[in-house]
């Protein structure tokens, strides 16, 4: 269960799956058990030259939408937590790598495409690279998930991580409460994460 199909249930279907969950001892939200060939990674990628390409309102909700719903374009992928931002974006998903590797592969080629025709540049570099991450530990889960909701404040565009828009953390907030995300914060620090990477 993902945050976002979470949202998509009525008051009464959320108040059903938490009630479960609670009298059956499960915590609302756990790291992932993996199946084999699965497994949880942090993904991150960045414009070319760290460009503002995504820089439009209009290209953050389009890109935001295609990687939430990569859950319903790919079989068995679970998107946990994200953020888009004005040069890059970060995605904590669990899936089989081999066939997500593919698949952000397409992602870029289709935004690189609309983009250079949108801007009247064709066979401009709009993509540098992703990188994935491989979460080890349930520490380093929430660590990279509290990352991925701090990324707006990181890095200058926002001063408060609720002002951001294109982000899970609106989710979070709604589903698991202001209080135990302040919990997870003091309890799995961001520290120096992304330190020589995401800088």
């Amino acid at each position: 269960m993902t945050v976002y199909a979470y949202r998509k249930m009525t008051p009464q279907e959320q108040a059903a799956l938490l009630a479960l969950r609670r009298a059956n001892g499960h915590p609302w939200h756990a790291p992932p058990h993996f199946a084999e060939g699965r497994h949880m990674y942090l993904v991150s990628a960045a414009c070319y030259e760290h460009r503002a390409l995504i820089g439009s309102a209009e290209r953050r909700s389009e890109l935001e939408a295609a990687l939430i719903h990569a859950a319903a374009a790919l079989e068995g992928v679970q998107v946990d937590a994200w953020v888009v931002l004005p040069n890059h974006y970060h995605v904590l998903v669990e899936c089989d790598f081999n066939m997500f590797r593919g698949w952000i592969g397409r992602l870029h080629n289709r935004k690189a495409t609309q983009w250079n025709r949108e801007d009247g540049t064709p066979g401009r570099k709009v993509w540098y690279r992703f990188l994935d991450r491989a979460i080890r530990s349930e520490r380093h889960y929430y660590a990279s998930l509290n990352y991925v909701h701090a990324n707006p404040v990181k890095h200058g565009w926002v001063s408060d991580a609720t002002e951001w828009r294109w982000s899970s953390l609106g989710a979070y907030l709604e589903v698991i409460g202001r209080d135990e995300l302040a919990q997870w914060w003091r309890k799995y620090p961001v520290d120096n994460y992304g330190r020589g990477w995401d800088d």
